[in-house]
């Protein structure tokens, strides 16, 4: 088991202050959330390795951790990720044309029962064999039956393309980002942040999002791109980083998160905390920011001394447990599969 919250004294007693860092020509003061930014990680890979080996719970003593939902500290070994990575990007046809149309269809509604009930009644879900009417008509008999299409975990704003219900509209931008060329123009761009640039140009499709969709579409073999390459911080990590650092590192929030990713193995060295990766991946730029969002939940309950952007103070998910096998099936490039 893990306990995060260790003791932050030495062994005189008093209270240890994390050293000023210095990022993009700032100098900035972490606060007691910085070091527990360190210790959630190494804690939370920890529950998360306990489970992939089967060890029965508890797999932490730590309240907070085991009280509450929180994402894996890497965004690959996620369930839908995995999903993605497993279900989507790697089932079917592999022309890129088809794995970009099945990886957007899966992520603008982020839920498995979507993409379930969509492949039960189209068949093989390619670009070549896309009908709207069929396909609106799966999504609208959920949706009179009272049944959810989108995931929680954020939300996809719809865009304003002549359609009266959400879903329809977000068929739309799919067509449209089809027949205009997005795919081959991402394939074709020289860098990540450049095929970021492609998704960000469609409607609703704000830095966050595209941000997201191209890390998914980043899983698929055609594309090469390092997640060390770009990143965006999103709403969340920006509260996580407020509390980290406070107000003096807003503005240069992905130049602290680039930070985070290369000096992870010295904090994990001056922590004493133990730390092997995913398979002996060090933590991404996008694994970074996704933490930064965990811990800014975490240090509601652990640190309410400690604000935020947005001022919240409670943590919304309760754990459950969930009995479905835990996958760990990355893609190939990557070499971690053995």
């Amino acid at each position: 088991m893990v306990t995060l919250l260790q003791d932050r004294q030495n062994p005189a007693g008093h209270d240890v202050v994390p050293k000023p860092v210095r990022v993009a020509g700032r100098t900035l003061q972490p606060t007691p959330v910085f070091d527990t930014y360190w210790r959630f990680a190494s804690a939370r890979q920890a529950v998360y390795e306990a489970r992939l080996a089967g060890r029965r719970q508890p797999w932490s003593d730590d309240p907070i951790l085991t009280g509450h939902r929180f994402t894996n500290c890497y965004r690959a070994a996620d369930r839908v990720s995995q999903a993605v990575i497993g279900d989507v990007i790697y089932q079917g046809p592999q022309q890129w044309e088809d794995v970009f149309f099945r990886t957007l269809l899966f992520k603008i509604f982020n839920k498995e029962s979507t993409w379930q009930r969509l492949t039960r009644a189209t068949g093989e879900v390619r670009w070549s064999r896309y009908d709207y009417q069929a396909y609106d008509h799966v999504l609208s008999t959920a949706f009179a039956k009272g049944e959810r299409l989108y995931s929680a975990a954020y939300i996809v704003p719809p865009p304003q393309l002549g359609e009266k219900r959400k879903h329809r509209n977000h068929l739309r931008l799919l067509e449209l980002m089809m027949t205009t060329g997005a795919p081959g123009r991402v394939l074709e761009a020289p860098t990540m942040r450049e095929a970021y640039e492609v998704l960000l140009s469609y409607p609703a499709l704000g830095p966050f999002l595209a941000y997201q969709f191209i890390i998914d579409l980043n899983y698929a073999p055609q594309l090469t791109f390092s997640e060390m390459d770009f990143v965006v911080p999103g709403p969340g990590a920006r509260d996580g980083i407020r509390k980290c650092f406070g107000p003096a590192a807003d503005g240069i929030e992905a130049d602290v998160i680039r930070y985070m990713a290369k000096s992870q193995e010295d904090h994990f060295a001056r922590l004493q905390l133990p730390f092997k990766g995913l398979r002996g991946r060090p933590l991404q730029l996008i694994d970074c920011q996704n933490l930064f969002c965990e811990v800014d939940k975490y240090a509601r309950v652990a640190h309410p001394e400690i604000a935020g952007i947005s001022g919240r103070s409670r943590i919304k998910q309760a754990y459950r447990h969930d009995a479905a096998p835990l996958r760990a099936w990355f893609p190939p490039k990557w070499n971690l599969n053995g």
